[in-house]
């Protein structure tokens, strides 16, 4: 299946420039291991996957006493890899399982700048937050990937000219027409999945039998996050306040301060019993943090309240497995109170998988959903609504407040431009195209 991180893969070999060994990092099983294999194979004459799960001598090499020159000749005997030879590539994955090999790729980067290496692993951003060796700070480059977007999700389907069309209208403002009945039809779809490779990967091979679809694949995936867990969590009693939060989270985002509270996971909890295992959960990427923001001004960073909070799941799919969402009320659209909040975990997966950094504002009587910042036209507002009732209060509160140059309004309407109140309308299946207006 086709990724769109797989530029960012040509970007990195092909920079005359860059020396530094590559780290993906991303949720569990959202196609690190698949794409960087197929980057391998399509774009160097050799390559070698090294699974350190799977090689204990190389984790004890890096352990030892020896110096890095002396690692670096044994490693490439032990794998019988050249991978200074032009035209190779050597990817190390589960490279977390070695914190010494991590903190040596500092010497990867400095004394061996024409060797090409890719790094990966499951929940390697919790390990690097919690490093206790040397990390090679400025010495590698880093590219977060998440579940694929709706637009990956297309191209799965082979709807690369729907996706040209639906483009089209975005720049244009005009109508889908009768594309807007198939691009909803997608969207729903896209809804029961989510973006996990695997759970894609089964719709396609029943050609769209809900009836056959596989439920348990997320299933499995969310229980293989707790198992990864175990590895890394120090207590039983850490281990249960993650989970706390992570079956919280539903239930948060129903919440109507439109807020994280950490009373919601338990009767009394204090923020600093939860700092540690939310820590763990935003370092694994199994949840996405949106701050709010005091005054929507540009820079929105700078005005940042890092107290108060929305978290959303990773993944659309996983949000509908853990509420038990049957998929004939996705596809009859009888999602009833929690429409809502499905709309809104969904838009904001589409955005953060396209590297907008996104905000929310909230005032005493209104709440905008997202604030995104455009280069030409400073801060924008982005309020959703999970049907065609577009009736926006919050927003009304917000133009005449703040006036921005234009706003967005995201429902299951078609595309158009209201003139008069400057307000760009979007429909839902076409959020990742808000990556074209944004810095």
């Amino acid at each position: 299946m086709q990724r769109k991180i797989y530029n960012k893969l040509l970007d990195w070999k092909n920079n005359s420039l860059n020396n530094k060994p590559l780290m993906v990092l991303g949720v569990r099983q959202c196609g690190k291991t698949y794409i960087i294999e197929e980057f391998c194979k399509k774009e160097y004459k050799k390559y070698y996957t090294l699974n350190l799960l799977q090689r204990a001598d190389i984790i004890d090499l890096y352990k030892s006493k020896k110096a890095s020159s002396e690692k670096y000749k044994i490693l490439k005997s032990l794998i019988n890899f050249d991978f200074d030879e032009e035209g190779s590539i050597l990817f190390i994955d589960e490279i977390q399982e070695s914190e010494e090999l991590i903190s040596d790729l500092k010497y990867f980067c400095e004394e061996h700048n024409n060797v090409k290496i890719i790094c990966a692993g499951s929940l390697l951003g919790v390990k690097l937050k919690r490093f206790s060796k040397s990390f090679p700070v400025g010495k590698v480059w880093r590219l977060n990937l998440y579940p694929m977007d709706f637009e990956e999700f297309l191209m799965a389907f082979n709807e690369n000219m729907l996706i040209d069309y639906m483009k089209d209208c975005f720049i244009n403002n005009k109508s889908m027409d009768i594309l807007h009945d198939k691009a909803m039809y997608y969207y729903r779809n896209y809804l029961i999945t989510g973006g996990m490779p695997e759970s894609i990967m089964n719709m396609i091979k029943i050609n769209n039998d809900y009836i056959n679809y596989d439920k348990e694949i997320i299933s499995n995936i969310i229980e293989s996050y707790f198992d990864d867990m175990k590895k890394y969590v120090d207590s039983t009693s850490e281990t249960l306040k993650i989970r706390r939060i992570y079956n919280s989270l539903p239930n948060q985002l129903a919440n109507t301060s439109h807020k994280f509270q950490y009373s919601k996971i338990d009767k009394g909890a204090k923020s600093r019993e939860y700092e540690v295992p939310l820590d763990w959960l935003l370092s694994s990427n199994m949840v996405l943090k949106v701050n709010s923001v005091k005054i929507p001004q540009k820079p929105l960073k700078g005005f940042e309240n890092d107290d108060v909070f929305k978290l959303f799941f990773s993944d659309i799919g996983i949000l509908n497995n853990l509420l038990e969402i049957s998929i004939n009320d996705i596809l009859n659209d009888k999602l009833e109170i929690y429409k809502g909040i499905i709309t809104e975990n969904y838009v904001a997966n589409q955005l953060i998988s396209n590297n907008v950094p996104i905000y929310y504002w909230r005032s005493n009587d209104a709440e905008v959903d997202f604030l995104i910042t455009t280069s030409d036209d400073g801060v924008i507002p982005i309020e959703v609504k999970s049907s065609d009732n577009t009736q926006a209060k919050s927003l009304k509160v917000y133009i005449n407040k703040y006036n921005p140059n234009y706003s967005i309004k995201l429902s299951t309407k078609d595309f158009s431009y209201d003139s008069k109140n400057r307000i760009k309308n979007i429909p839902l299946y076409a959020t990742f195209l808000i990556k074209n207006l944004a810095d």
